[in-house]
């Protein structure tokens, strides 16, 4: 077995298990693309907070942006996650 075959997905695994990414994916499953201003709104936290970790979920792939006008939009990119989303809300 090569152990190098796991090295991303171990790195996705890492940045997506925080409470505050999980949510964050979770919604942008159930609602499509959403900008910083939807899901701070969704949320209740600082823009500054969303932003910072919609980074380091599109630092490993899981979700990309799309600029339309001055908004970017982001949505969920590796549909992995909505695997792990799913085992976590059945155990």
């Amino acid at each position: 077995m090569n152990i190098e075959e796991f090295r991303d997905s171990a790195e996705m695994l890492k940045v997506v298990a925080h409470p505050t990414r999980l949510a964050l994916i979770k919604v942008m499953i159930e609602k499509g693309p959403l900008n910083v201003t939807s899901l701070y709104e969704e949320f209740g936290m600082p823009q500054s907070t969303i932003s910072q970790h919609l980074a380091k979920l599109k630092a490993v792939n899981v979700v990309s942006g799309t600029r339309k006008g001055l908004e970017i939009y982001y949505e969920i990119k590796d549909a992995r996650v909505a695997v792990i989303l799913n085992a976590l809300a059945g155990a």
